[in-house]
C-alpha cells in the first residue's frame, strides 16, 4: 500500500511530471472509473504518492471517511479502508 502519511507541497507538480511522461493516467480518468464505484459516497478529493505511483480517493458518508487506493499507472483498485 502506497504510504501517504506526508503531504508534499509539489505533489501536484509529480503527478503532472509522471502524466506528461507517460508514467500514469490522468487522474480524471481515475476518477471516471472509480467514482461511479461509490455510489451515495460524497467525493472529497485526490491525493498523488510519486514514489508509490499511486492516487487516493477521499470519500465520506455519514461520518465514515473510506480512501481508494489506485495504481497510478494501470487504474487497477489496490485497496479501500475506512
Amino acid at each position: 500500500m502506497p504510504a501517504y502519511a506526508q503531504h508534499r507541497p509539489d505533489e501536484q507538480n509529480e503527478a503532472r511530471r509522471d502524466l506528461r511522461a507517460g508514467n500514469v493516467r490522468s487522474l480524471r480518468e481515475i476518477e471516471r472509473q472509480v467514482l461511479p464505484t461509490m455510489k451515495g459516497m460524497q467525493y472529497l478529493g485526490p491525493e498523488y504518492d510519486p514514489d508509490a505511483m499511486a492516487y487516493r480517493l477521499k470519500f465520506i458518508r455519514d461520518g465514515r471517511v473510506v480512501f481508494v487506493d489506485v495504481n497510478a499507472r494501470t487504474g487497477q483498485v489496490l485497496g479501500r479502508t475506512r
